[in-house]
């Protein structure tokens, strides 16, 4: 518990001041993060992170995650991605099949995951400090409700064979909270009000399920590839991945929903 404390306010006394700074500084921390979150996909399938694979994977990243504002105007960044992944094909055949297709579409559908979802968690930012504020405190309050109310209710499993200490009574709880805290949050802040106070709740409901369908995506994979951890950079909290699932799924349905 100890170590996870310690982690946790090393990583708010750093984190808290750039996103409150914005800017650059903020744009580059997010990349670093999704660079990041794309090496513990390579490490969790046992690939080796300093290879032709992994930096055409991060470069693929890079293509989608990277701010708007940093591209020429009229770049087409859907078509720059497509030529890295034909250049992911092309590299299976000069590693002799070392690289495979199922590598290929792997590293791919990661860096779209990743990247979408680092890309709009830069946007949010750039829509207005609030507005990022709004989508993690909705966040932030269901993972505690869920946990908090799942240890002391939890009767029923919600997905026993990916996530087992996960109950119905916990995700409830934690959608509960979200609300509350959210409404609130939107109430008193006309300004990210951009629609209806009662649509805004809705909004924010979804944005909770969506964010524990996010973290259930990770359990699976994670199970999946037999690991606990997607990665060992924050101690006692895991990796990137696991402290950003939930984001990473709601981001790009904040966007969907013209919030961001």
């Amino acid at each position: 518990m100890r170590p996870r404390v310690i982690t946790a306010v090393i990583a708010l006394i750093i984190f808290i001041p750039i996103v409150l700074l914005g800017g650059v500084t903020y744009d580059i921390m997010a990349i670093v993060l999704g660079l990041v979150a794309m090496s513990e996909i390579f490490i969790m399938r046992k690939k080796i992170i300093v290879s032709l694979e992994a930096l055409l994977g991060g470069l693929a990243v890079l293509a989608i995650m990277i701010p708007n504002s940093w591209l020429p105007a009229g770049t087409n960044r859907l078509f720059i991605f497509y030529l890295i992944v034909m250049l992911m094909l092309v590299n299976m055949v000069f590693s002799k099949n070392r690289v495979n297709f199922d590598d290929v579409g792997v590293t791919s559908l990661a860096a779209v995951y990743i990247g979408l979802g680092f890309h709009y968690f830069i946007a949010a930012r750039q829509e207005s400090l609030m507005m990022l504020f709004y989508i993690l405190f909705t966040i932030w309050a269901t993972d505690i409700g869920a946990y908090q109310i799942g240890r002391k209710l939890g009767k029923h499993k919600l997905a026993p064979q990916v996530s087992p200490n996960k109950t119905w009574e916990g995700s409830i709880g934690g959608t509960l909270c979200a609300v509350i805290i959210g409404g609130i949050f939107v109430a008193f802040v006309p300004e990210i009000q951009l629609y209806s106070l009662p649509t805004m709740i809705l909004f924010t409901l979804i944005f909770s399920i969506c964010g524990q369908l996010g973290d259930l995506v990770e359990s699976s994979y994670k199970r999946h590839y037999g690991v606990k951890d997607s990665g060992k950079i924050l101690p006692g909290h895991g990796g990137i991945l696991d402290r950003f699932d939930s984001l990473l799924f709601v981001l790009p349905i904040v966007h969907l929903f013209t919030l961001i």
